[in-house]
């Protein structure tokens, strides 16, 4: 299930080599018909994770990776006023043609030097669980939750009493 809020961009950081973040940048500052890169194109394969980002008539690997959190995306209308337009969740990574693919889908920087390693730094480690472990809970929670019983459960015979304690006046009797 998704929706989308009204106002909200659907945005992403792009994160180029140096060569190619000049070129983007003569062809936004310069006329789209004197320069040699007229056109900007990114295409993704059928797995949505990988692709080719295409400036002119060179193509470079791409990669969408998750950032370790989410960033907040804003934009002013009059240099006072921010208005939030979107939580930016993921980055698409040009590479040169020559260098390796990421082999996760999670980026394990953040954008800025202080999110550096953010994961291992910042984050709680996720706790190792045994997967028969859970197995067998997420079995026994199914059980209970159909008006059965765990099985292999061991039952201790509690005793209890009830003390009743009457308060008057501050004093206990």
């Amino acid at each position: 299930m998704s929706f989308h809020l009204a106002g909200m961009d659907e945005q992403f950081i792009l994160r180029v080599p140096p060569s190619v973040a000049e070129r983007i940048n003569r062809l936004l500052s310069e006329n789209a018909s004197s320069s040699e890169d007229k056109s900007l194109d990114l295409e993704f394969s059928e797995d949505g994770r990988t692709g080719t980002f295409v400036i002119g008539n060179d193509r470079f690997p791409a990669s969408v990776l998750d950032l370790p959190c989410v960033v907040e995306s804003y934009k002013t209308y009059d240099d006072s006023a921010l208005v939030k337009t979107a939580d930016v969740g993921q980055m698409i990574l040009v590479r040169e043609s020559g260098e390796a693919s990421p082999d996760v889908v999670e980026y394990r920087h953040g954008l800025t030097p202080p999110m550096r390693d953010a994961r291992k730094r910042r984050f709680r480690r996720e706790p190792d669980l045994n997967p028969e472990l859970v197995q067998r809970v997420e079995k026994d929670l199914v059980n209970i939750m159909s008006g059965g019983t765990v099985e292999n459960l061991d039952i201790l015979d509690t005793n209890f009493s009830i003390v009743s304690l009457v308060i008057i006046f501050g004093y206990c009797w």
